[in-house]
């Protein structure tokens, strides 16, 4: 199984737009890291950097006890999948067309795919919930439907680690919940490494093992959800008070807002 860390990393656009300063990370297997934190703290440009897709100004990423650096990108694919955030729809191939894409890695782009491979694709399509869907064209997809079309390319891989760029992205609140489950699932049965960028702070706090924070251009705070969902770091990181009360079901931190911004729709005052 692979392992993946990230040492000092630094990167900037310009020498004036500097997203990350001196950020380190160690990754665990049979672990869910979800990163939180506001637009532009630098969630996507991280996990391009683990990637391999950005090279920071300073740092390193190490995959497998090797500078990710000196690795071929097929040699990265067969260990790390990437799920980006947004990827255009423009292709007319069916959902199990692109889904085989995802056993490249392994097989190079035109040699036949072979009962293994097959057997890969329809486990990814099966986990994601688009069996159904496998023989329609990627055209006629809802954009929630396009989103688990790319998850379950990335599964097929069947890659150790997974970057999933807000895999929850386009889905509904059913979907969200299932996509989830499905990546926690994996993680757990196949020892993964799973790091998820993330916007629901509620969501975050049921489905990671642990959370990393990011503001000030660096990790605030990595922990469990209790660690890190604290009002304070909430206010900080978000420019948002909150208050924190225990999820009557999971047990889990549950944020709610109480800025001056939201408006008190209970009122009975209100007509």
């Amino acid at each position: 199984m692979s392992t993946l860390s990230a040492k000092s990393l630094t990167f900037g656009f310009d020498s004036n737009h500097v997203v990350l300063r001196d950020l380190s990370l160690s990754l665990r297997r049979g672990e869910v890291l979800v990163l939180l934190g506001g637009n532009g703290s630098g969630k996507t440009t991280l996990l391009r950097m683990l990637a391999g897709q950005l090279s920071p100004d300073s740092g390193n990423v190490v995959l497998d006890d090797v500078p990710i650096d000196q690795l071929s990108r097929r040699e990265i694919a067969k260990r790390l999948a990437m799920m980006p955030q947004s990827e255009l729809c423009e292709t007319a191939f069916t959902v199990r067309e692109m889904v085989r894409l995802g056993r490249a890695a392994h097989r190079g782009w035109w040699m036949p795919l072979t009962d293994e491979d097959e057997q890969a694709v329809e486990e990814a399509l099966a986990a994601t919930g688009m069996q159904k869907l496998a023989d329609r064209n990627l055209t006629t997809l809802s954009g929630g439907q396009w989103r688990r079309s790319i998850l379950a390319r990335s599964l097929a891989q069947q890659a150790s680690i997974l970057l999933l760029d807000e895999p929850t992205n386009g889905l509904d609140l059913k979907h969200q919940y299932d996509c989830l489950s499905q990546i926690r699932d994996l993680v757990k049965q196949k020892n993964l490494i799973a790091v998820l960028a993330l916007h629901d702070l509620n969501q975050t706090a049921m489905f990671a093992d642990r959370i990393a924070l990011l503001s000030g251009q660096k990790v605030m705070a990595i922990g469990d959800c209790w660690q890190v969902l604290t009002a304070e770091r909430i206010e900080q990181a978000y420019g948002i008070q909150a208050t924190i009360v225990e999820h009557p079901v999971h047990g889990t931190p549950l944020v709610v807002p109480v800025g001056p911004t939201v408006p008190d729709f209970a009122s009975p005052e209100r007509s």
